[in-house]
Formats: structure tokens, sequence, C-alpha cells
């Protein structure tokens, strides 16, 4: 990619775009052709076509889509899986009829299966069962790889798929409701604080681990593999390193300096056991991530109650 190519960011102002946006410009990129969902609804296939007949983008990053934590991929099963096929399938059907020169697809690791080996290798997709509790938006999301990969093989497309692994930063979700399970921590155990509340309740049992990688790695990884890969095998990008819930969510607790006690409801749902991303492919062609876990939480947080703070005085 040049400086002055044009790039399309599919989802530019949720975290993952919002990330790839900062990275971009801060190395030099100026190009950018930029909707929100109020001006191109991304579900409508007309409306996608013509935004690509009219721009014409040179580059494609394909960041948007719905998401949601345990309890809203459970809920809304028909959304997630409608809403991210339509998506996927109008950006990189016409990526292909406009002769995008590349595109990037962010899937990602829930499309393993629950039971996986650990840590799980590219080659462990579709050979076991899925997390029933998003197994909707896995599917979506596997449809989407297998997309990038047929439109490569029937007709020369370079269209690669990328595996984060779960992800935080500048611009996440603090629904709590709606959003996975660290920035849930982050304001359960900041709102706990400053109202003085004796305890926080966890969902779970505590006992699944997880890993953990900044969105601002993720985005650095993202420009260094549309840059430097153009295989149609799928790459993991993570930390390489995971973390059990209990001990995360102890690691806020200290980050945030709440003094209360913590409550695991074990009649909630503890989803996948282990999810641990093989990273030695993304290793070996020359990328690690830079951005340790407590580190990330820390400006995440500074970020977080900076910003709840303003809310509240305004």
């Amino acid at each position: 990619m040049g400086p002055n190519d044009k790039i399309y960011i599919a989802g530019h102002t949720g975290m993952v775009g919002s990330a790839l946006l900062r990275k971009l410009k801060s190395v030099g990129f100026t190009n950018f052709i930029l909707r929100t969902s109020k001006e191109l609804d991304l579900r409508d296939q007309s409306q996608v076509d013509d935004f690509f007949i009219q721009e014409k983008p040179q580059y494609v990053f394909l960041s948007a889509a719905k998401v949601g934590g345990i309890q809203a991929n459970n809920t809304f099963r028909a959304q997630f899986l409608y809403d991210n096929l339509q998506i996927q399938s109008n950006i990189i059907h016409q990526s292909y009829i406009s002769r995008v020169k590349k595109l990037l697809f962010f899937a990602s690791s829930c499309i393993y299966p629950k039971m996986a080996p650990q840590p799980i290798k590219e080659e462990y997709l579709l050979s076991g069962k899925l997390e029933p509790t998003n197994e909707s938006y896995a599917i979506a999301k596997i449809a989407g790889i297998k997309m990038c990969e047929a439109y490569n093989a029937q007709f020369g497309c370079n269209f690669i798929s990328i595996m984060p692994t779960n992800l935080y930063g500048p611009n996440d979700n603090y629904d709590l409701n709606n959003s996975h399970v660290l920035p849930a921590l982050l304001r359960k155990f900041h709102e706990a604080k400053i109202n003085d509340q004796p305890e926080v309740v966890v969902w779970g049992t505590g006992n699944p681990q997880r890993e953990f990688l900044h969105v601002d790695d993720l985005a650095e990884a993202s420009l260094f593999l549309m840059e430097k890969y153009d295989q149609p095998d799928l790459v993991n990008v993570g930390s390489g390193k995971d973390i059990s819930i209990k001990h995360l969510a102890r690691l806020i607790q200290k980050i945030v300096g709440f003094q209360g006690h913590l409550k695991f409801d074990h009649n909630k749902p503890d989803g996948t056991p282990r999810k641990l991303m093989d990273v030695s492919k993304i290793h070996e062609l020359g990328w690690e991530h830079k951005i340790g876990l407590e580190e990330g939480i820390q400006k995440v947080y500074q970020e977080y109650s900076t910003d709840f703070s303003r809310k509240v005085t305004i």
C-alpha cells in the first residue's frame, strides 16, 4: 500500500476500525474512505454496490460487524447471524467486482471448536463443535473466511483472513449486557468503587482462561499482514499468553483500587473452558505484540475513568 492509495475501513468508528485508522494515519497514510452506519447500511447490497462503484477503493479492511459478549450472542442469535452474513458478503463480493487489490477480513477466535486442543492452531478450524453460546456469530465469521478463500481460488483475489484473540482498548463497549468480559469487569469495579459497594459479582466460576490483546497491537499486526502476507491460509493474532477470569478480575480490582469482595456467580455460563491462540505463525512472519496486559488495562482504565468522570460532570 502506498500513502496515497484509497483505503476503505469498514467499521471505522468501532474499536478495531478506529485503532486501524489511528495506526494508518500515524505512519503516513492519508487517503481514507469512511462511512458511518447511518451513511451506509452495509447490510443493504444496493447501497454497498453503489458505494464501491462511486469510491473505487484499492484496499479494504473489513472490521465492520455486529459484536457482543456471551449474553448478547446467546440472546440475539438470528441478528448476529443475519447482520454479519450480510455485511461481509456484500463487501467481499463487491471488492471482487470492483477489483480491490487486497482485502483483510477480521474473523474471531470463537470460530474454533469449543474443545480445541490448546494452544489453538489455525488448522483446527472446523475440527469440532462450536461453543453454543456464540455459535451464530462464529458461523457467520467462518462463512466470511471461506468466502475469502473461495474468491481467492476461483477469481484470483488477494483476500486474507486474520483471527484476533479477545480484544480490549479505546472505543470498547462497556454495556454490561452486551460487552465482553474485560470491559464489563472494568465498569463493574469502577462503579462499585465510586458507589462504595461491598462486592462485585463476576459471571461464572472464574476458572476459564482467556487471552487478551490490546487493539493497538492488532492494528499494527493488521498493517503488517496487509503489507507482508499474501497467502490464503488463516493467521492467528494474539499475545500467546492467557489468564484465568479469576486472576483477571483480581488484576482489574487492583488497577481500579476497589477494596470490596469478589463473588463468582456459578449460575452464569462460563463459556469455553480455555481459549489460547497458537501465534507461532505470525511470530515466524516477524510480528509480536508489544503491550503487556497490566500496562494495557492501566491505559484503558485511565481513559475510561476520565471519560466517565467527564460525562458525570456535564
